[in-house]
């Protein structure tokens, strides 16, 4: 998701339900996805596609169409090429979504449908700072990842800040060109939501895999008195 949908809202109301879920600061990462060929001039699409991803209002955020992407991107001086439009769009889009799943799995059975389900309130992008496991990560010999973004998102009142990752590398066994992408999506630390969830998911993972231990132990040893 590089630094998000390089589209300028900043004269649109915030209310209109016309901006996508990520933040316009910059749009630098995008270029890494751009063709070095000469410039073309493809037809773009003005067609904008709804994402999955609830407004504090009504409605869900919408994503940029092919023009605005590009033109967005061309007023940031990264040489857009119009035919690459086709492939970066779709991946900004997929990513958000994929990003939005993976929020989602840590709200699962927190009582969000309570009040209507959960819903983006708003977002930045952070591509020059490191969050403390990417600089772990990194230390550990890790690549870093070509983006950050900070998520709020409100659960019945309860607003928790999510950081999120984002890692791309090549599928093993796959062409060069055909790119991965791994998204590491966590609540942040920084109020008793954020850590109680955060020691939930651990624990939960621990026991669960002590219990898998147990079970196979147990399994085995039935096998052996055979």
């Amino acid at each position: 998701m590089a630094s998000g949908c390089p589209v300028d809202h900043s004269s649109s109301q915030s209310s209109q339900p016309d901006s996508c879920p990520v933040d316009h600061k910059s749009s630098s990462t995008w270029s890494h996805f751009l063709s070095n060929g000469p410039s073309s001039k493809a037809p773009l699409s003005s067609e904008r596609e709804t994402s999955s991803i609830p407004r504090p209002a009504d409605g869900n955020w919408v994503y940029p169409s092919e023009a605005q992407f590009f033109a967005a991107m061309a007023r940031k001086n990264h040489n857009p090429q119009a035919a690459d439009m086709k492939t970066i769009v779709p991946i900004h889009n997929a990513v958000n979504e994929r990003a939005w799943v993976e929020v989602m799995k840590w709200e699962a059975g927190r009582g969000g449908e309570a009040c209507g389900g959960v819903k983006l309130v708003n977002f930045q992008g952070k591509p020059n700072e490191r969050s403390l496991r990417a600089r772990w990560k990194m230390l550990l010999g890790y690549s870093a990842p070509f983006d950050r973004h900070d998520w709020v998102v409100d659960r019945c009142g309860i607003r928790t800040r999510y950081i999120i990752d984002f890692y791309t590398g090549h599928s093993q066994g796959a062409p060069s060109n055909n790119l991965s992408f791994f998204l590491d999506v966590r609540p942040a630390l920084d109020n008793w939501e954020g850590v109680k969830m955060r020691a939930e998911n651990f624990l939960g993972r621990w026991f669960g895999k002590l219990s898998s231990d147990t079970a196979s132990s147990a399994k085995s040893s039935q096998s052996s008195e055979r």
